[in-house]
């Protein structure tokens, strides 16, 4: 999930403002976890099936 549209307990404004110490970490927490951090496993393995099955049709056709 990325944080633009998380809203803090703590200060009930948006964790991307960074209102308060809770977003601020919560923001750098986010931000340090890279691209795939908040995709869930469905999706990712969703993402490794259409990547096998693309690199199956072209070494089919090579």
């Amino acid at each position: 999930m990325t944080y633009d549209r998380l809203v803090c307990a703590n200060c009930a404004a948006p964790v991307s403002q960074g209102r308060c110490p809770v977003c601020r970490a919560n923001r750098e927490r986010l931000q340090q976890e890279g691209p795939f951090a908040g995709l869930n496993p469905v999706t990712l393995i969703a993402l490794l099936v259409a990547l096998v099955a693309t690199l199956a049709l072209v070494a089919r056709t090579a």
